[in-house]
């Protein structure tokens, strides 16, 4: 059974800086991108970036690039979202999903997903 988790959410003030981490189990971590998205109450869930199977490819969100950086440790099945400079609109629920094959932004290419985790952005 495959399980991802999020952790390293947080309430933060604007400009500062949190790291999530997706710890996945269940599956063959090195053949699946990852990929994180957000989500506000009531909006549709939102592609952030991605990250391919062997860490040299990512692509971004335009909002977040120079901002959020993702990187990928295969050896410990983890992949991580690095978030500097928070802005209070980077408020949502962050979600991390795997997917076998290439980076993708659309929800619908990602076969498996977590539970997310919460970020709060003070002004």
């Amino acid at each position: 059974q495959v399980h991802l988790v999020e952790s390293g959410g947080g309430l933060v003030q604007a400009g500062g800086s949190l790291r999530l981490s997706c710890a996945a189990s269940g599956l063959t971590f090195s053949s699946y991108s990852i990929g994180w998205f957000r989500q506000a109450p009531g909006k549709e869930r939102e592609f952030v970036l991605a990250i391919n199977r062997s860490g040299n490819f990512r692509s971004y969100e335009v909002s977040v690039k120079g901002r959020f950086t993702i990187s990928r440790d295969n050896a410990k099945n983890t992949a991580y979202l690095q978030m500097n400079s928070l802005k209070p609109e980077d408020t949502d629920v962050y979600y991390c999903a795997a997917r076998d094959g290439g980076t993708r932004s659309r929800i619908y290419d990602y076969d498996y997903w977590g539970q997310g985790t919460q970020v709060t952005v003070s002004s």
